[in-house]
């Protein structure tokens, strides 16, 4: 990316007000930051496998709040050039791995020198032998993943302005915020449910997938409801340019409702990661691919980035109805219906009847403030519905109240 920095700025983006050498300083200095960042997630692994969770939480939070509140005061005061941002970036990387090799090598055993291992290819491989296929899997979906979260962007970003390509991207950026939240339960429940499979305790694993999928829905599609119904006076609370809301509004519907489904097609690839069986998981993803490249290309050189949120959403919405009843199958007999009529439909059900009541009798006022309110109302009311709407923690809630009653 380094190498190659002079001419994506100067062939690929289409650059209008900036400097082709500060655009060409951006992506020098987003590499870097790439590669301090891939080598974390090393570390990071090591942290939720040892299940230390909590410290886990709170440092990627200590390091979102530098990444995205403190990095304000050094647009405001420092300069809101994109080389004082991107430099900026790249520190708080540089600290982020620090921070996780430090304490990930505190995690480990203790155990003599004498049984360290060495250097050679024969002492490397023995442990890492019974596990090699499961992760090349892992790491062959994660690139079609990646290649396939970002194909729109990099269609978009030849054809689009600059400008208007960030309309888009700010659209996208806030309609993953429907998957940032939910992330974090897969943190604590890929270990857990591993070690169910390893336990032979097939029950409990199906009982925790389930509950989680509960948990998942309740969490995701109140911020999915939220961000489809009242996009435009989302971004107008968030960014307070009123244009801005509503060039990008059209798309952060669109892709809130992709992530939702996304979120929720998520659940079954932990049951497979926790079986060790990813071969479904493969050919899902090889699919997937199969169907949203062309269909992406196509709607964005024919519709622009309202084409790529169709597609987005549709191919999103495929995979989810057809592609998971198959996994589930797979697995255990009876299971889709169980989870998608009782674990998902009344959340899904109940929280798209409120939204839309909500969506009519709400008029929406002309102070920012309070426009963040109604929004914060309405996401908790969404909430609420949900946990109504789940067995699970439903149940929950009321142990906890009547414990504390």
């Amino acid at each position: 990316m380094v190498g190659l920095s002079e001419w994506i700025a100067n062939n690929w983006l289409n650059v209008k007000t900036l400097s082709v050498a500060q655009v060409e300083l951006a992506l020098q200095l987003m590499a870097v930051g790439i590669a301090f960042r891939w080598i974390a997630g090393l570390y990071r692994g090591c942290i939720t496998g040892s299940e230390e969770l909590v410290w886990l939480g709170g440092f990627n939070a200590l390091i979102a709040t530098f990444r995205f509140v403190f990095v304000l005061p050094v647009l405001i005061w420092v300069g809101n050039s994109p080389a004082v941002f991107f430099t900026y970036q790249l520190l708080v990387a540089m600290f982020e791995l620090c921070g996780l090799a430090s304490h990930a090598h505190r995690s480990f055993p203790l155990f003599p020198k004498r049984e360290r291992l060495g250097w050679t290819p024969t002492l490397l491989m023995k442990p890492l032998k019974p596990l090699i296929r499961f992760s090349l899997t892992i790491a062959f979906t994660s690139s079609i993943w990646i290649f396939v979260t970002q194909a729109d962007k990099l269609v978009l970003s030849k054809i689009l302005p600059l400008a208007d390509y960030g309309y888009f991207t700010l659209a996208v950026l806030a309609a993953s915020g429907v998957m940032m939240i939910t992330n974090p339960i897969s943190s604590a429940l890929l270990p857990r449910m591993a070690r169910l499979h390893a336990e032979g305790d097939e029950m409990g694993l199906i009982r925790l997938y389930r509950n989680a999928t509960q948990l998942v829905a309740a969490i995701a599609l109140p911020a999915c409801l939220v961000l489809a119904f009242f996009a435009e006076q989302v971004l107008w609370v968030w960014t307070g340019d009123s244009h801005a809301a509503m060039q990008a509004a059209p798309v952060l519907r669109l892709y809130a409702i992709g992530y939702g489904f996304l979120a929720l097609s998520a659940l079954p690839y932990y049951l497979q990661f926790a079986k060790g069986d990813l071969r479904l998981h493969l050919v899902g993803n090889i699919l997937f691919v199969v169907f949203l490249i062309p269909s992406m290309i196509w709607a964005v050189w024919r519709h622009g980035a309202i084409g790529a949120g169709y597609a987005w959403l549709c191919v999103n919405a495929t995979y989810f109805l057809i592609w998971i009843p198959f996994v589930h199958r797979r697995f255990r007999s009876g299971l889709h219906w169980q989870w998608l009529l009782h674990d998902l439909g009344g959340i899904a059900i109940f929280g798209t009847l409120v939204a839309s009541l909500l969506f009519i009798l709400i008029s929406w006022p002309q102070e920012r403030q309070v426009a963040l309110v109604l929004i914060l109302f309405s996401g908790a009311l969404l909430c609420l519905t949900s946990i109504s709407a789940s067995s699970s923690l439903r149940k929950r809630a009321r142990n906890f109240l009547l414990k504390n009653s």
